[in-house]
């Protein structure tokens, strides 16, 4: 299987981020790079650094206004007397109208949901060159590959169409899915992730061409809160096309397997020309935010049921903190999925 990755991904380094109002080291470290390209490695994969694919794919399920915001916002945070190093709001409206604010601080806040995606004078091109390396692996698949990876760092699945949060900037998985758009009429995403993909959810909410499915602690106690319950199920034309598997905290192999079945039966039903892979290894039972307790044996088999799906796949690497075992867990769900024989 080919993999896709830039150094570029490595250039964004993130201080500090707020839990339960304490601050405290950001968890999204330059280091899981490298933890998963060893991890990548060892199943097998070639990796190849991916093309400078312009604002187009991103575009594409991005706003401009805030691709603009992404682009610009740390120059002009510079300016501020006695701003932080880093971009991070201290306001948020508590409802989004049709008006915007022209400040620097009023326009964080306006596209930064939370204190966990500080923004340096590095973020944006790492951002983009994650997007890319999603867009290179969809347009691999497309050229006739059965699968790829796109080792995506800073991950995605947790913005929005024009709003940061949850480590993420630019939704790679979302553009990886609007890229296969481009060839086949529909797509699903299934997200395997510890947290709930809010952003992706968000962003093809109102649409039936793309089917978004996530596996996921339940959020009553758990970020992101307030999305990803079982009764978001899409709006408009999109009603009937979301669907959310909210599972109880420390739920292990068997229940997130027997969860992976129901979400199956649902992706077969919108029976869709390719499938994307929102990959998270943060579900396992010692990552450091503990939500789920998934083992490495159990990556193994969510690899290989859902490689046997037998569609074409896009493999997105979303969560995954800092152990001993990020590596290993990477290897084992793509060597699961079949990744040394594709």
């Amino acid at each position: 299987m080919k993999a896709f990755y830039a150094e570029e991904q490595k250039r964004h380094d993130p201080k500090a981020f707020l839990s339960s109002g304490a601050a405290q080291p950001n968890p999204e470290k330059p280091e899981r790079v490298e933890r998963l390209l060893a991890g990548a490695k060892s199943a097998g994969c070639t990796i190849e650094r991916p093309r400078n694919h312009g604002l187009g794919p991103v575009s594409g399920v991005h706003t401009p206004e805030y691709l603009d915001f992404l682009e610009h916002i740390f120059e002009r945070w510079q300016r501020i007397d006695g701003a932080s190093a880093e971009v991070i709001p201290n306001i948020h409206p508590i409802a989004r109208s049709g008006s915007y604010p022209a400040s620097a601080v009023g326009q964080a806040g306006y596209h930064m949901a939370d204190t966990a995606c500080p923004i340096s004078g590095e973020t944006w091109q790492s951002a983009l060159w994650s997007a890319w390396s999603a867009v290179e692996a969809a347009e691999t698949v497309m050229a006739g590959a059965s699968a790829a990876y796109a080792l995506c760092r800073p991950p995605g699945h947790h913005a929005f169409a024009d709003v940061a949060g949850g480590f993420c900037f630019i939704n790679n998985s979302a553009v990886a899915a609007q890229v296969l758009r481009k060839q086949v009429a529909r797509v699903a995403i299934l997200d395997v992730d510890l947290h709930h993909g809010n952003g992706t959810q968000g962003i093809f909410y109102a649409r039936p061409d793309v089917l978004t499915v996530s596996l996921h602690a339940d959020p009553v106690r758990f970020y992101p809160f307030f999305w990803g319950h079982a009764d978001e199920r899409g709006e408009g034309p999109g009603l009937g096309y979301n669907f959310n598997l909210p599972l109880p905290r420390k739920s292990a192999d068997a229940a997130f397997l027997e969860a992976l079945e129901v979400a199956f039966q649902r992706i077969r039903a919108f029976s869709p020309d390719a499938l994307v892979v929102a990959l998270g290894l943060d579900a396992f039972e010692g990552d450091p935010f503990g939500g789920l307790s998934v083992t490495t044996p159990g990556f193994s088999r969510i690899g290989e049921a859902i490689g046997k799906l037998g569609l074409p796949t896009v493999i997105v690497q979303e969560g995954g903190y800092l152990c001993d075992a990020l590596g290993e867990n990477l290897t084992a769900f793509l060597t699961g999925f079949g990744g040394k024989a594709r």
